[in-house]
């Protein structure tokens, strides 16, 4: 389909269904633009921060789950250190702990200790003892050479580099599970723990189905991190990362090594198990900044050994199932997320008239992406939610700020159009349905029943012989005055002055839907008519007094069919009521101006007189063919109110709140 035929497949549908599409496409207009600035900023990093701080804060809404019972850490204390008197625990110490443990047969140990260089005495006993018990010792592969610390001279199998890789604000969130130096791969030390742990469990790694270079345990495939990857952008991805999916604050059993070598701990704490051995002493600066570190008051750093326990059961829980790992979404699913917010914002606000409301309302939608977010972080997913909310505000602004525009230039339209001729209740009802009568810059032609009035002075081409024109205006506008009004007063408009005489309008720019209504506005007319004779009676006494001419006025009322929208041109445009109506009403008001021996003479037709025949007394002319007219009306001049009815003090021009005022409009 073609964009014409779009196009002309909109303009033929209700006006409620094109207000919107209308107003959807500005808003999806507004969420796309929004969208692609948001996904700039965050493909450049921009974000990052932000987006980190977030994941951080929802780490710590996730239920703790308390310690793993497969793992269990010997931690070197401050006090194990003035004990022994040295900051370095010695091999033979070293030697006495892993004797300690083994005969209560751990699954795996893991020494989180570096053991480069002999830490006399007891070495040689110490390096006997790694062999027999399988200890998996650690190396520090670093950044350069002068950063590497060898591992002590055991098998290749019971090697496993420490390095962890540290995001720029200083926050592990993210474990390195292999890497590569020279074309040589190295295991990481908590993998190696994890791996001897699932063997006894019959699961070993392997290629993934999802991809054969990905690494699997059990049915779960380890998803290496990209260097953009959920809010990560530009990350340094060198070897094989995931995300550190922690556990608890609290991961594991903690012994220290007094206890262990007096023999002071549970023997069920060890059988079976991983035993991690580590410095938590705050002299040896093995410490990290985590997630939970900005919730923690006390104790915000996570010892080097816990958060290796972290990975290790991270690894085991996620080959057995229990645990799912963190899932983040392809860079497509995460700008449709965005996009969804920034249409909600976009929608919520175009909803909002009121700038109170709206205000309220946007902070309470702040809350919704990060609270869907977190529902999502729950279930092991990250999707982004700054992103996203700036999304949703950014929208909704931009939102406000068009309606601001929009309105401000329909306001200027309503203003060129109707002027100040229009009553409040009218500018009013205009003004709530502007959405769906002013389209493109304009009132589009529309097609509704309505009472017109026209006004002329008598004998007022001899009045402006004998005045000065100055005089003349003067007097002219004072009777133009009173006249507009009463038009006012009565719920009409005035569409355009005559010279000395004005048009009038009762019914629109807003649709009467039923008889009722039609009729009510015919009443209008006919008060407002009866209205003018009394302030024309008033403005004689204050003529006579100033010696001005006093003469009388026709009024010309017909109810019927008109089109009402935009005449003109983009640049200069009038408020155009056409149709047969107003050419009627026209010839009433001139019909046999010689029969004027009223001050104000009021002629209707039975178009008129039918909605108002209980309401006025009426004087029947007969039937007349008016100028330019074929066919012969049934005019009747209107002498005053029927008796015990008086006119309607308030009249009501638009259509009751009960009344669905978004009915299909006929176009031109």
């Amino acid at each position: 389909m073609n964009p014409l035929s779009w196009r002309k497949r909109i303009s033929l549908a209700p006006p409620q269904w094109r207000t919107l599409i209308n107003n959807g496409t500005i808003v999806v207009g507004m969420a796309c633009a929004a969208t692609a600035s948001l996904a700039a900023l965050n493909r450049a990093g921009l974000l990052q921060d932000l987006e980190l701080r977030t994941y951080d804060w929802m780490y710590r809404q996730v239920p703790d789950l308390g310690v793993d019972p497969r793992i269990v850490t010997i931690n070197l204390t401050e006090e194990d250190i003035r004990t022994q008197q040295r900051a370095t625990p010695s091999d033979q110490v070293l030697t006495d702990l892993l004797n300690a443990i083994a005969p209560y047969e751990p699954r795996v140990i893991g020494l989180d200790l570096y053991r480069d260089l002999p830490q006399e005495p007891g070495t040689a006993d110490f390096l006997d003892t790694l062999q027999t018990t399988s200890t998996v010792v650690i190396t520090k592969l670093g950044n350069s050479e002068e950063d590497t610390i060898p591992p002590p001279p055991v098998s290749a199998d019971n090697i496993g580099f420490n390095d962890l890789p540290i995001d720029p604000d200083g926050v592990v969130r993210r474990a390195l599970l292999f890497a590569s130096t020279d074309g040589e791969t190295f295991y990481g030390f908590s993998l190696r723990l994890a791996l001897r742990y699932l063997e006894d469990e019959g699961i070993l790694p392997k290629p993934s189905v999802i991809n054969p270079d990905y690494l699997a345990l059990g049915e779960t495939t380890l998803t290496p991190l990209t260097s953009d990857y959920g809010a990560y952008h530009h990350m340094d991805s060198a070897g094989y990362q995931v995300l550190l999916n922690y556990r608890s604050r609290t991961i594991s059993h903690r012994l220290t090594f007094t206890q262990v070598l007096d023999g002071d701990f549970d023997p069920a704490w060890v059988r079976d198990k991983i035993v991690l051995i580590g410095n938590a002493a705050p002299s040896g600066k093995d410490l990290f900044h985590t997630p939970y570190s900005a919730g923690e008051a006390a104790d915000y750093l996570m010892t080097g050994v816990d958060v290796h326990a972290q990975i290790a059961s991270q690894l085991i829980s996620a080959a057995l199932a229990e645990r799912s790992l963190i899932w983040v979404a392809p860079g497509w699913i995460e700008i449709l997320w965005m996009f969804a917010w920034a249409v909600s914002g976009g929608a919520i606000a175009w909803a909002m008239r009121h700038p109170l409301t709206l205000g309220v309302v946007s902070l309470g939608l702040m809350v919704l992406p990060i609270g869907a977010g977190l529902v999502l972080f729950l279930g092991h997913s990250w999707l982004p939610v700054v992103a996203p909310t700036l999304a949703l505000l950014l929208t909704a602004s931009g939102v406000v700020v068009y309606r601001s525009y929009t309105a401000h230039q329909q306001h200027q339209m309503v203003m060129t159009l109707l002027g100040q001729s229009t009553s409040p209740e009218v500018a009013q009802a205009l003004w709530q349905n502007r959405d769906r009568l002013i389209r493109a810059g304009k009132l589009p032609g529309q097609r509704l029943t309505a009472s017109i009035l026209f006004i002329d002075i008598a004998g007022f081409s001899n009045i402006a012989e004998l005045m000065a024109p100055e005089d003349l205006m003067q007097w002219l506008n004072e009777f133009l005055e009173a006249m507009t009004d009463a038009v006012q007063e009565h719920g009409g408009i005035v569409n355009k002055f005559t010279g000395d005489g004005l048009m009038a309008a009762f019914g629109v720019p807003i649709e009467a839907e039923s008889p009722e209504h039609i009729a009510r506005n015919a009443r209008h007319a006919v008060d407002c008519a009866l209205d003018m004779g009394d302030r024309l009676q008033a403005l004689h006494q204050s003529w006579q007094d100033r010696q001005l001419p006093t003469p009388p006025m026709r009024v010309g009322i017909f109810t019927g069919d008109v089109v009402v929208g935009s005449v003109g041109s983009r640049d200069r445009l009038e408020y155009g009521i056409i149709g047969d109506s107003v050419n009627v009403a026209s010839r009433l008001e001139s019909c046999h101006k010689e029969l004027q021996v009223s001050l104000c003479r009021i002629l209707i037709s039975d178009e008129t007189l039918d909605y108002v025949a209980d309401y006025v007394v009426v004087e029947p002319w007969g039937a007349l063919t008016l100028k330019g007219k074929q066919m012969a009306l049934n005019v009747y001049q209107v002498l005053g109110y029927a008796s015990a009815i008086a006119p309607d003090p308030n009249p009501e021009i638009a259509p009751s709140p009960q009344t669905d005022i978004s009915k299909p409009v006929q176009k031109l």
